[in-house]
């Protein structure tokens, strides 16, 4: 290492070192939240998230991947796969390795790139399958030698007597693998290796051997992203002895001229689809080998120097604290008071899983890739991607508008460069790594851009987002909108969630027009105030139940409104998707017969069975999400609870609030009534903890709920504070009897976004009996 290199890592160091210093001494009196985050929580089952290392709103999430599952099983889709959209799950007793990239929590999945694995003994290539020991390069692992916590992760690899250690910077996982004594210890990168994974998703892979130390490279998938290209550099605390490729592509008939040498050993670069490396140490008793990966979706030149701008040194504990950290700022911004630990557990595991996505796009120098597929340059704003949309909007992004309005602002910003760059000229759906998935239903970015500007977080071109609003719901050729707009429903026979598409294209009609009514836009607010009553066009007064309708305008007669298949709705049934009105639900209950009968209706979603034929082809909604014929772990229904505010019963959201909140979220592995959705789940869960929650974002109301927790802080921009205060709490007194808002009587059944942002103090006075 020359002078100049030594003393910028000093300096670095020093940087770092007074950054946590500072950083500590604003916690240094106050509880660390840390130890409450349970990342194995929802690894089991049907939560779908993972256990590895990552920072909030990380470009890395370094993690283990527990099976190689392929999303094709005899040319069709493999329903196994299922299970992990994430990479892991907590039943399995292997470990195939650890990659760089996962979603959290979704129900369709991509991503895990670049696994590393490291070995010794006999030098393996094939992950091999759990039911045959040894068969390849996986280890088996037990829960006992396994530590999960924010940005930090360990493992015994019982194989190879090998612990692995993780943690990450924002765009570098950092990997330390502590060795036995070998002259044949290997770290292996599998560049085929990947989450719904199948032949040919990889469209190229290439790997450049720098020197001993160094390798850089990129690949590029064809999944869920049609074109995902990204980049890294690789580097070792350890010169390895030799290196080797394993070029598992098929055989084509061009070759080219690359026989010419042997490419298989300490040859410095390969190129194909399908691409093993190994290399190889010899190592001590407990001698340590750390790998660093940084991630650039711009260059290998870009990964470079996102790891020397980000992780410049070898200090692993440095990194490791310096994201937990980032961790404890972030938790703080909502402290509870006092409460179990199985409370405290719920609640900030609940925080950490809604501050990972969405994930930072862009390198240290502000460069990403946008979906033009051009290099852009970020203006003085961090870009985002992992937009979950369907997910999201409900209650993430409300949330962040609370606790964390800047960054909202940056993600909208996001959306926005999205819509300049989309070839189809409209806001994301659900779009990754300068890509639209284009999955499921709605295009509710409108809504999350609307709440943000209702609410006066718009720190953006408010017209130009209003603009593009607008012509993402006028683009008629994108799933039945042009039917919708002519007809005020999609029709059944054009579409096989036609009923779901109305509703939630009502949905973002209404949330444009609050959005063009704050801006003094009459034309616009008028335009789709009337599209918003669509929903109203598929209601079918003669069985209660929103029903497909035909082109002709008869409904479907073939109808079932308790089964989630083939009935016209996206991942539910009709007895659910009826109440997806969040927009007006006292124009729902008058068009439902009425208070009475809408009542009865809610009472008997909850306390009705539903039997599993009604959802056994349907694999986002199990068992373990459903109450009665209440869908919780699925989003359609999260509103649901709160509707009794609109009628003359309210006592019975506070009722219902506090039956799901202990009945969904458990702090156990498979403590997740559903997937988590990129943090939607989560975010019900925190705002239904503190007592309130955003029926329909783009309004400035958040429904009352009740309140589970004793008492709260929420940290607000300019150093305002809102405290919530519970009097009489208990597990059986969940009934509000007064709210008082700084000291008056709160005499309604909502608070708005002002006044939460003006800070203060809300105090819930709690009874065994409903008011």
């Amino acid at each position: 290492m020359n002078g100049a290199n030594a003393m910028k890592q000093v300096f670095t160091a020093l940087f770092i070192l007074s950054g946590l210093t500072a950083l500590g001494q604003q916690t240094r009196t106050t509880e660390k939240l840390v130890p409450y985050v349970k990342p194995i929580i929802g690894t089991q089952r049907m939560g779908h998230t993972y256990p590895g290392a990552t920072v909030p709103f990380g470009m890395v999430q370094l993690s283990p991947e527990t099976d190689t599952v392929g999303y094709e099983l005899n040319g069709k889709y493999n329903p196994d796969v299922y299970k992990y959209c994430a990479g892991y799950q907590y039943d399995d007793h292997t470990i195939v390795g650890f990659s760089h990239t996962h979603f959290s929590g979704t129900g369709h999945s991509d991503l895990g790139d670049f696994l590393i694995m490291p070995t010794v003994g006999t030098l393996k290539l094939n992950p091999g399958k759990a039911d045959q020991p040894h068969s390849g390069y996986r280890s088996a692992f037990s829960h006992q030698r396994e530590v999960s916590e924010a940005n930090y992760y360990k493992v015994k690899l019982d194989d190879y007597n090998i612990e692995a250690e993780l943690t990450t910077s924002t765009r570098v996982g950092f990997h330390q693998y502590t060795f036995p004594k070998s002259d044949q210890a290997h770290i292996i990168l599998d560049m085929t290796s990947g989450i719904y994974n199948y032949p040919d998703k990889n469209v190229w892979t290439y790997l450049h051997v720098i020197n001993d130390t160094l390798v850089t490279g990129y690949r590029q998938t064809n999944g869920w992203a049609k074109n995902r290209v990204l980049y890294f550099a690789l580097k070792f605390s350890k010169p390895f002895m030799m290196h080797g490729f394993r070029n598992e592509s098929k055989r084509e008939v061009y070759r080219g001229f690359w026989g010419k040498f042997n490419q298989s050993k300490n040859f410095p670069e390969i190129a194909g689809p399908q691409i093993k490396a190994w290399f190889d140490f010899n190592t001590t008793e407990g001698e340590q080998i750390k790998v660093k990966m940084a991630l650039s979706p711009v260059s290998m030149d870009g990964a470079l120097r996102n790891m020397q701008a980000e992780v410049p040194g070898w200090n692993f504990n440095q990194v490791k604290a310096a994201g937990q950290q980032q961790w404890e700022s972030e938790l703080h911004k909502v402290v509870i008071q006092s409460g179990s630990r199985e409370q405290k557990e719920n609640f900030y595991t609940a925080m950490y899983h809604a501050l990972i996505n969405p994930t930072t796009y862009m390198d240290v120098d502000g460069q990403y890739k946008g979906l033009d597929q051009n290099v852009h340059q970020a203006d003085h704003f961090t870009n985002y991607t992992t937009f979950s949309l369907w997910d999201t909007y409900r209650a993430l992004h409300p949330l962040f508008n609370i606790v964390d309005p800047l960054r909202n602002t940056d993600m909208i910003k996001s959306m926005l460069l999205h819509y300049e760059q989309s070839p189809e000229h409209m806001l994301p759906v659900w779009s990754n790594s300068g890509n639209e998935n284009w999955c499921m239903s709605g295009y509710h970015s409108v809504a999350v851009i609307a709440d943000a500007v209702v609410k006066g977080n718009a720190n953006f071109d408010v017209n130009e987002a209003l603009e593009a609003c607008v012509n993402t719901a006028r683009h008629r050729d994108y799933e039945g909108i042009g039917l919708y707009m002519d007809k005020g429903y999609v029709p059944d026979e054009k579409s096989g969630v036609s009923v779901s598409n109305t509703l939630e294209y009502a949905f973002d009609d209404w949330a444009i027009a609050q959005m063009a009514q704050k801006l003094g836009r009459t034309d616009i607010y008028n335009e789709f105030i009337k599209r918003s009553e669509n929903y109203k066009n598929v209601y079918d007064p003669n069985v209660g139940f929103m029903r497909p309708k035909l082109s002709d305008g008869t409904f479907r007669k073939s109808f079932d409104p308790l089964t989630t298949i083939n009935q016209g709705f996206i991942e539910g049934n009709s007895w659910n998707y009826t109440l997806f009105v969040p927009q007006d639900p006292a124009s729902l209950i008058k068009l439902m017969g009425g208070n009475q009968r809408v009542i009865r209706y809610l009472d008997s979603l909850f306390t009705m069975h539903l039997p599993d034929k009604f959802f056994a082809e349907t694999e986002d909604i199990t068992r373990d999400g459903i109450i009665g014929n209440y869908v919780h772990g699925n989003e359609p229904s999260h509103h649901v609870a709160y509707l009794y505010n609109w009628t003359n019963q309210p006592w019975k959201t506070q009722e219902r609030v506090r039956m799901i909140l202990p009945k969904m979220y458990k702090p156990t592995p498979d403590g997740l009534g559903g997937n988590d959705d990129t943090g939607q789940m989560s975010a019900w869960y925190i705002f239904s903890s503190l007592g309130f929650y955003p029926v329909a974002p783009g309004s400035e109301q958040y429904a009352l709920g009740s309140p589970a927790v004793n008492g709260a802080t929420i940290q607000l921009p300019a150093g305002k504070t809102l405290t919530i205060t519970t009097k009489n709490q208990g597990p059986k007194n969940v009934y509000v009897q007064k709210v008082l808002l700084n000291g008056q009587p709160l005499n309604r059944l909502y608070i708005t976004h002002s006044e939460i942002m003006q800070g203060g103090k809300l105090t819930f006075y709690m009874s065994g009996k409903h008011n």
